[in-house]
């Protein structure tokens, strides 16, 4: 026995097929703000940023380790100088004291090597390190941005999960009137076909936005106004009002 169900009732459909598109449009509207396409970008670029921080990083601790090095060999030059030059204090040999003068005057040379040496590392230290806080400054800009960014899209997705819990509630009052039978039927051809219900407006189904054939018209306009159609082409429950044109 063909399913029926009364013409009021029937129209309750196109509500409720208006809540599930709009559901349907406000799942994808969580995935798609422009937000999260500007969160991804500002992410890939804080990725890129904090790579270059780590190797800029490194080459600080490269440098000043080789501050370090230089500074302990001239620390042991120093500390050669210091020995030799008491030695020639108390030395009363000729020879000793030509020989402690000869090594004085290379250890001074070495000494003066290594602080040029120093200075230089010291000045790449400097160009180094300014380009760890430059780089630093750069990413902290961008997490500001990803901060900013965050909290617009937690708006965002907060409106939209408010519109849905509100569309949600309204689709659960509107399919508490509807019979088991029917909301059963349009629940299976809305999983199927994609619509659940679709208004005949002048010949033409919503759904599928095609205009039925005459064939298809005269069975509409033959079928009781409680009977329950199918749409030949969306296949979805057809729904008859004063604007189908019949």
């Amino acid at each position: 026995m063909p399913l029926k169900a009364s013409p009021d009732i029937q129209r309750h459909l196109l509500d409720l097929q208006a809540l599930d598109t709009k559901l349907q449009q406000l799942r994808h509207q969580s995935t798609a703000l422009p937000v999260l396409a500007t969160l991804k970008t500002l992410n890939e670029e804080a990725d890129a940023i904090s790579a270059q921080l780590l190797g800029e990083t490194g080459a600080v601790e490269d440098t000043q380790l080789e501050l370090e090095r230089i500074e302990a060999d001239v620390a042991v030059v120093e500390a050669r100088i210091k020995r030799d030059s008491d030695r020639l204090d108390v030395a009363s040999s000729v020879k000793d004291v030509a020989g402690l003068e000869q090594e004085l005057a290379a250890l001074r040379k070495r000494q003066n090597d290594l602080e040029e040496i120093q200075l230089g590392v010291m000045e790449v230290l400097e160009e180094r390190e300014a380009a760890v806080a430059a780089t630093t400054a750069r990413l902290d800009a961008v997490k500001a941005k990803i901060a900013e960014a965050e909290a617009e899209r937690d708006t965002a997705l907060a409106s939209v999960a408010s519109e849905r819990t509100h569309a949600e509630a309204n689709r659960a009052t509107i399919a508490d009137k509807l019979p088991a039978d029917l909301l059963e039927l349009y629940e299976r051809q809305r999983q199927r076909y994609g619509f659940g219900a679709s208004l005949l407006q002048g010949g033409v189904s919503l759904a599928s936005g095609v205009k039925l054939n005459a064939s298809d018209l005269d069975t509409i306009k033959a079928a009781a106004d409680d009977d329950v159609l199918i749409c030949p082409d969306s296949q979805a429950i057809l729904v008859r009002t004063p604007e189908s044109g019949l």
